[in-house]
């Protein structure tokens, strides 16, 4: 999830940003966090993002969404999957040991 914060002055630009972020890092969702209460076209392009679905459960959230600090003031929350769902934890490589003063290469011969 990319989250992308705004202090004001937004508009249907930094919608288009977002998106292109999510597109360019291969994101699933996007959010939009603003002090201005989103304008129509800015709605409209958070809209034509899509919806992202989870691969746990037949629920289906907004790829794109625009809260407002007021919203977040409020209790609203982000529509978006269970932590449980989503929070992935990865293994750990294994530890390289080298003698003292070896350079390791990058390039094996």
């Amino acid at each position: 999830m990319v989250i992308s914060v705004k202090g004001g002055g937004t508009n249907v630009a930094h919608v288009r940003d977002l998106k292109g972020v999510l597109e360019r890092e291969k994101a699933q969702m996007g959010v939009l966090i603003t002090m201005d209460e989103p304008s129509k076209p800015m709605r409209a392009e958070a809209a034509s993002g899509g919806f992202y679905e989870s691969p746990w459960g037949p629920n289906k959230y907004p790829r794109v969404q625009i809260l407002t600090i007021h919203e977040l003031l409020d209790g609203k929350r982000i529509d978006m999957p269970p932590i449980s769902q989503v929070n992935q934890t990865f293994r750990r490589a294994p530890k390289q040991s080298s003698k003292q003063g070896d350079q390791p290469t990058l390039i094996s011969d």
